[in-house]
């Protein structure tokens, strides 16, 4: 159960500030002697573990006025989930993926600003609830961790050509649909290479989940109970997509539907669909505010560890400062061979094109200013802001928009892939 929201695997979204002060309540309960509950590979989750799990998704449904599904049911949709996170974090750890302190101060402060506070109000407003801040900032940090996994494992097997770009700039939904939906679904899903008995069993289930919804049931009680979706313990809520974002037999089923219409089940790849459209909005396109940027880059290595890199980006820093060419330190050190090449320059930069890190920084530099050193899950970095500029989407644009559009498309459906994959290749022993 996500703590907090993670939009388009880039930026923060809101935090509701009861969620994370019932996470640092149920995370501070003392901790007492219990037993393991599951084995997943090298990691072991704890009956305390689930049960606080259980705490928090029943207090987040209570406070959404959600009816609970039955216990049995409850339980193993958090347990699943458990081992899931269990999974990505342990990938973690295999491939050297980490949150640094400055992330997730970074992090915090976003967080605390969403909610009309101050970091020190923030702090307080927890203290003042009776709850332990050193436990909200580490279920953040696994969240923000859960998220970057996710991330850059799914995003690797995303390839989009230059002929779907093409042939997306010229299509139908490209002209007409950008408009933006807010959706949830129930996902009933099917493992690879499933046989016609599994495909026939999942059908079923997915049609009598339809008869329900067809005579008034919850659809985000049932997707709560049956839902196979990552999102399933959130009331299958995906979020506000635009219809060009998602996987081509979801936006074919969408395109005759009115708000507050239930599809029937969609068969896709990964399983069948059932898609509930809660609202439309939008469809003109916005004046992009683009930002030039050059910057130097410094990446930790086997010979040279992150305070080393710390210490050298701040000598490169000083340097600059004291009249040093900008362009001839990147070309001469910046770790960024095709930016360092041209003295740093990363051109035009537009809102999501960068990492977070970088995005945040570059944002609030002015013009002809020169940054701070800072760090990003790629190293230490120098940013200095030439110029910006209010931009109309030209050919460039469009086609990046496609191309970001497209992966959008195609995240969800690999994500589901990728967590299945990793799923069925561990060992998981659920104790009874």
């Amino acid at each position: 159960m996500r703590i907090f929201k993670l939009l388009n695997i880039r930026q923060f979204g809101t935090l509701a500030l009861s969620s994370l002060l019932l996470s640092a309540s149920v995370q501070a309960a003392p901790e007492k002697l219990d037993s393991i509950t599951a084995i997943v590979n090298d990691d072991i989750i704890l009956s305390s573990e689930l049960q606080q799990r259980m705490s928090i998704v029943k207090s987040q449904l209570a406070s959404r006025n959600q009816r609970l599904p039955p216990d049995n049911i409850l339980t193993s949709q958090v347990m699943d989930r458990l081992i899931l996170d269990s999974l990505i974090l342990q990938t973690a750890e295999k491939q050297g993926i980490k949150v640094t302190e400055r992330q997730l101060n970074d992090a915090i402060d976003t967080i605390a600003a969403r909610n009309e506070m101050t970091l020190e109000q923030f702090r307080e407003a927890l203290i003042a609830e009776g709850q332990d801040y050193i436990s909200a900032r580490e279920q953040i940090r696994k969240e923000m961790l859960i998220a970057q996994v996710q991330q850059n494992n799914v995003n690797r097997r995303i390839r989009v050509s230059d002929q779907e770009i093409k042939a997306f700039l010229a299509s139908e939904d490209n002209q007409s649909n950008q408009s933006e939906l807010l959706l949830s679904i129930i996902l009933i899903a099917i493992p690879e290479e499933a046989s016609p008995e599994q495909i026939q069993t999942a059908e079923t289930q997915s049609n009598l989940i339809h008869q329900e919804l067809s005579k008034g049931a919850d659809f985000s009680e049932l997707a709560i109970a049956a839902s196979s979706a990552p999102n399933a313990l959130n009331g299958g809520d995906l979020g506000w997509r635009k219809l060009v974002e998602l996987p081509e037999p979801l936006a074919e089923a969408l395109k005759g539907m009115q708000s507050g219409e239930i599809s029937s089940p969609i068969r896709a790849p990964s399983g069948f669909y059932i898609i509930q459209l809660r609202d439309k909005r939008g469809g003109s396109i916005q004046l992009i505010e683009q930002t030039k940027v050059s910057h130097i880059l410094l990446k930790p290595s086997e010979i040279r560890s992150s305070a080393q890199t710390k210490r050298l980006i701040g000598r490169v820093h000083t340097q600059i400062k004291e009249g040093a060419s900008f362009e001839e330190l990147a070309k001469d050190l910046s770790d960024d061979p095709a930016s360092g090449s041209e003295g740093g320059d990363l051109g035009w930069a537009q809102p999501g094109q960068m990492v977070p890190e970088f995005e945040q920084v570059m944002q609030r530099t002015p013009i002809g200013e020169l940054s701070e050193p800072f760090e990003s899950r790629f190293g230490w970095h120098i940013l200095k802001v030439e110029n910006r500029r209010t931009q109309d989407v030209g050919e460039e644009m469009l086609e990046s928009q496609a191309r970001n559009t497209i992966r959008k498309r195609k995240f969800s459906e690999e994500l589901s892939n990728w967590l299945r994959e990793i799923r069925s290749e561990a060992y998981v022993e659920i104790k009874p």
